[in-house]
């Protein structure tokens, strides 16, 4: 084990973060998610809620200082989002900026075009982030 980096944090996980570039974007999904659909590279975190790996990965990741570095999916016509799932995002990234609201194609086109996607034990409907990798200022 490594110190100062959080357990939860797999090894796998580990090297897919090292690995990315600034502007390149990493998918952490709700149980729900069609990852292996729409993604090649797929990580599992099973048993982990989302917003815990979110905190774990926050002190070795730098968000994009350029762009919108958060990108959650938007509920579909006629559902409600559960305003507690961004704000425990928000808390575990300690982020104060916009998310944005992605319609729910929209997002897996996105998802498409990730690094990778991280499939958590997050069980909360739209519990779907997307994570835009920045450069340390």
């Amino acid at each position: 084990m490594l110190k100062g980096i959080s357990p939860l944090i797999s090894p796998e996980l580990l090297k897919t973060l090292a690995e990315m570039g600034h502007g390149d974007e990493i998918v952490l999904s709700d149980a729900h998610f069609p990852a292996h659909s729409v993604n090649a590279r797929v990580l599992r975190a099973d048993g982990l809620a989302a917003d815990r790996l979110l905190a774990a990965i926050h002190p070795l990741f730098e968000l994009d200082a350029y762009a919108t570095p958060v990108v959650m999916m938007a509920p579909v016509p006629g559902d409600a989002l559960d305003p507690s799932v961004e704000a425990a995002y928000r808390r575990a990234l300690d982020y104060t900026g916009t998310i944005e609201q992605m319609e729910r194609y929209a997002f897996y086109d996105r998802a498409r075009k990730a690094f990778a996607v991280v499939v958590t034990g997050e069980t909360r409907k739209y519990g779907n982030v997307i994570l835009k990798k920045g450069v340390p200022s």
